[in-house]
């Protein structure tokens, strides 16, 4: 099994930062990214940044130049940090995993259980 713990969320004026945190862990084998989505309520969850086995990163463009993910490999560990935030950011954030695992066979996604970022006005 694989787990996803998001940490780091909470409420911000707009502007101001926030850096979230996912740790992953259980019966991980290799990971080919790591990343982030995010949810408004009545909207479609949506990609906001990923950072690849590679190293490299990508962001959505509603982000790009504010936000960026970054990840740590040896502790299976991602980081979305936020900058400049609006309040058209207000959401839940989900951490995502791609990679294999001993509990299911072959190329899967799994998901953390999303934390709550809100910025006021």
């Amino acid at each position: 099994q694989v787990q996803l713990v998001e940490s780091g969320g909470g409420l911000v004026q707009a502007g101001g930062s926030l850096t979230l945190s996912c740790a992953a862990s259980g019966s991980i084998s290799s990971i080919n990214g790591m990343g982030w989505y995010r949810q408004a309520p009545g909207k479609e969850r949506e990609l906001v940044a990923l950072a690849t086995s590679s190293g490299g990163s990508t962001s959505a463009d509603s982000v790009k130049g504010r936000f960026t993910a970054s990840r740590d490999r040896a502790s299976h560990t991602v980081f979305l940090h936020m900058n400049k935030l609006k309040p058209e950011d207000t959401a839940v954030y989900y951490c995502y995993l791609l990679g294999y695992s001993d509990f299911r066979e072959g190329l899967n996604d799994y998901w953390g259980q999303g934390t709550q970022v809100t910025v006021s006005s």
